[in-house]
C-alpha cells in the first residue's frame, strides 16, 4: 500500500498483486511514477504506453492514479481481469466535489469499462475512470473513459448515471480533462447547494431494508424527531441482509451516488448494524452510517433536561459505544513509552475502553444514588395514603398532553417521537377518592433498544409502586395493534404486568364515533381526546372505580 507522510511526496511502492513481480518489472513498475500529465489530458500517450508495455508483460492489469496536477500518485498491479485499488484516504470537503484523482488503468482482453470499474468511480468518487484495451502486439488501443452525470435520483431510472467517451486510440480522444472537470463540479454544486438555513442541520439517506411500510414510517419519524434534514429514503427491502456490508455493492453504488447528488453525509438505517457492518459501510461509501439505535440514543440526549436522565442517556450511550470504539476513534493505537513509560504500556485504543468502562461504572453507581432517593420520595408518598396513577404508552401517542389537560399543566408537549424523557407527577383530584399522584413517563417503541431500557430501568422501576397505569394509544394509529403489543412487551420485560391496567384510546377526535366505540369495545377501553378536552370525565370515573376495586 501506498505510505502517505504529510508534507512529503508518495513512497514509490507498487500496490495489489506484486507477487511474482521480477526485479526489473518492479524498477519499470517504479519508473512510472516519473511520468507528467498535462493539465488538459485524460493519460498523455508516453504514459499510456508504457502501462500497455508493462501490463503486456506481465500479462496482468496495471493502473494509475493521478491527480490533477498531472502527477501519478498511486501504481497498482492488479491480475487479468481486474485491479484492487488501494486505501486512498479521505474526500477533499465540499459539496459536488470529486476526489482529485482518476484512474487509467489496461484491460487485456477487449473489455469495455466493467461494472467494478464504475463501482469503483462512485464508491471512491473519482475523476473519472478510464481503461486502455492492449492491442496484439502491445500497443495501446481503444481508449474509454466515465464520469459521474450531474442530476437527481429521480433522474437515475431515465438514464444512465454516467458519461462514457470512447475513441480508437488515445491520439483520437477528444476530451479536455481539465474544463470538463471544473464544468462538473461547478454542476454538482449547483444541484446539491443547499440554502444557508439547511447547512447547519446534518443531512441524511434513510436507507430501509425492512419489508412492510410500517418500518419505513417508524424511521422517518424517528429522523425528523432528531432534527436531521432527509435528503432521500432509499429502499432496499427486497434482498437479503449482506453480512458485510449491510447491502450488496451494486446497491452500495447508488447510496453513494444519492448521496453525492443530494449532498448528504450521513445514512441512517432502520435496523441496528453489527460493529463490523457499519465500519466496511463507512469505509465503502465514505458516509456515516447511523443505526437504530444510534439514531434513538441520539434523540434521547438531546431531549434529556433533568440530571438523572442525562445520567441514564450517557450511560445507555457508552454502553452502546464500547464495543464499536476502533482505533480509528481512539487516534493511532501507538505504545506508551518515553522516559518512566517504557515497556509494552497500554494502546491508546485500550486506554480509551478502559475510561469508557471506568465511567460506565461511575455513572452506574450515581444512577442508583438518585435512584435511592426517589425510593426514598415513593415510601414518604405511600405513608401519606395518595394512590398513584403513571401514564405509560408508545411514544407519541399522547400521554403529555393527557397530563396536561387531566391537571391543567403546561407540560412541553409536540408532535414529535421522544419529547418527554424526564418523569413528572403532578396532583390530580378524584371525585370520590380526593387527591392522586398522576406521573408521566417516557414513551416506548418497538424493540427498544437494551442498552436504553437498561440505563432507564431505575425510572421505570417507579412503576411497579402504581396502583393503575393508564395505558394511552392513538385510536387514529393505523398500526395500533403493533404499538399496544410493544408496549405490552415492554411491561412484561419489567415484571409490571399484573398491576391493574386501564387503556385509553387519545385522539379520539380523528377518529370516526362508529370506529372509535368499536375499539373501545374491543379492547375494553376508555376514549378520550387530550386536545379538545373530551371524555376526560368518564375517563377519572373509571379510573377512581378500578382503584377502589383493588384496595
Amino acid at each position: 500500500m501506498i505510505d502517505l507522510r504529510i508534507g512529503e511526496g508518495p513512497i514509490e511502492q507498487i500496490s495489489g498483486n506484486t507477487l511474482g513481480l521480477k526485479q526489473s518489472q518492479r524498477r519499470a513498475l517504479e519508473r512510472t511514477y516519473r511520468r507528467r500529465v498535462a493539465p488538459d489530458q485524460v493519460v498523455s500517450p508516453e504514459l499510456a504506453k508504457h502501462l500497455a508495455s508493462i501490463s503486456g508483460e506481465l500479462g496482468q492489469q496495471v493502473g494509475v492514479l493521478i491527480s490533477r496536477e498531472g502527477a501519478v500518485s498511486h501504481v497498482i498491479v492488479g491480475d487479468a481481469a481486474r485491479l484492487e485499488l488501494p486505501d486512498i484516504g479521505r474526500l477533499r470537503g465540499g459539496a459536488g466535489r470529486f476526489r482529485g484523482l482518476r484512474l487509467v488503468h489496461t484491460h487485456l482482453r477487449g473489455e469495455s469499462l466493467t461494472q467494478d470499474d464504475l463501482n469503483d468511480l462512485v464508491l471512491l468518487r473519482l475523476d473519472l475512470v478510464a481503461a486502455i484495451q492492449l492491442e496484439a502486439d502491445g500497443n495501446p488501443g481503444k481508449i474509454e473513459l466515465a464520469h459521474i452525470l450531474p442530476g437527481r435520483e429521480e433522474d437515475l431510472d431515465a438514464k444512465e448515471p454516467f458519461r462514457k467517451v470512447e475513441a480508437r486510440d488515445i491520439y483520437r480522444l477528444r476530451f479536455n480533462f481539465e474544463e470538463e472537470i471544473q464544468s462538473l463540479e461547478r454542476e454538482f454544486s449547483r444541484v446539491t447547494g443547499r440554502r444557508p438555513e439547511e447547512t447547519q442541520k446534518e443531512r441524511a439517506l434513510i436507507i430501509v431494508v425492512s419489508p412492510g411500510k410500517t418500518a419505513r414510517a417508524e424511521i422517518t419519524e424517528l429522523v425528523r424527531a432528531a432534527g436531521v434534514d432527509i435528503a432521500e429514503t432509499l429502499h432496499f427491502s427486497g434482498g437479503r441482509i449482506h453480512p458485510r456490508t449491510v447491502v450488496g455493492r451494486g446497491r452500495l453504488q447508488r447510496i453513494a451516488l444519492s448521496a453525492m447528488r443530494s449532498s448528504a453525509d450521513a445514512a441512517i438505517f432502520d435496523i441496528d448494524l453489527k460493529p463490523a457492518q457499519a465500519r466496511a459501510f463507512e469505509d465503502s461509501t465514505g458516509l456515516k452510517a447511523v443505526d437504530r439505535t444510534q439514531l434513538i440514543l441520539d434523540i434521547f440526549a438531546q431531549r434529556a433536561r433533568s440530571r438523572d436522565g442525562k445520567l441514564q442517556v450517557e450511560l445507555a450511550q457508552l454502553k452502546y459505544s464500547l464495543p464499536r470504539l476502533t482505533e480509528k476513534d481512539a487516534g493511532l493505537s501507538r505504545l506508551v513509552g518515553g522516559i518512566g513509560g517504557r515497556g509494552p504500556g497500554e494502546t491508546v485504543l485500550e486506554i480509551g475502553r478502559r475510561r469508557a468502562r471506568d465511567r460506565i461504572r461511575s455513572l452506574e453507581k450515581e444512577i442508583d444514588r438518585l435512584s435511592r432517593q426517589r425510593g426514598v420520595r415513593r415510601k414518604r408518598r405511600i405513608r401519606q395514603g395518595l394512590p398513584v396513577l403513571s401514564i405509560i404508552g408508545y411514544t407519541n401517542a399522547g400521554k403529555s398532553s393527557l397530563l396536561n389537560a387531566l391537571t391543567e399543566s403546561r407540560i412541553d408537549t409536540d408532535d414529535r417521537m421522544f419529547v418527554t424523557l424526564d418523569t413528572t407527577s403532578r396532583r390530580l383530584r378524584f371525585p370520590r377518592e380526593g387527591d392522586v399522584i398522576i406521573t408521566d413517563t417516557v414513551g416506548f417503541i418497538n424493540d427498544l433498544p437494551p442498552d436504553l431500557l437498561a440505563a432507564f430501568r431505575a425510572t421505570l422501576e417507579e412503576l411497579a409502586d402504581a396502583d393503575l397505569l393508564l395505558h394511552v394509544a392513538d385510536a387514529s394509529d393505523a398500526n395500533l395493534d403493533r404499538k399496544l403489543e410493544a408496549v405490552n412487551r415492554v411491561l412484561a420485560g419489567l415484571d409490571l404486568k399484573s398491576i391493574p391496567r386501564l387503556l385509553v384510546m387519545n385522539k379520539a377526535d380523528l377518529v370516526e364515533p362508529s370506529v372509535i366505540e368499536g375499539l373501545c369495545r374491543r379492547y375494553d377501553a376508555v376514549a378520550a381526546s387530550a386536545l379538545e378536552r373530551k371524555g376526560l370525565d368518564g375517563l377519572i370515573q373509571r379510573a377512581e372505580s378500578i382503584i377502589k376495586e383493588n384496595k
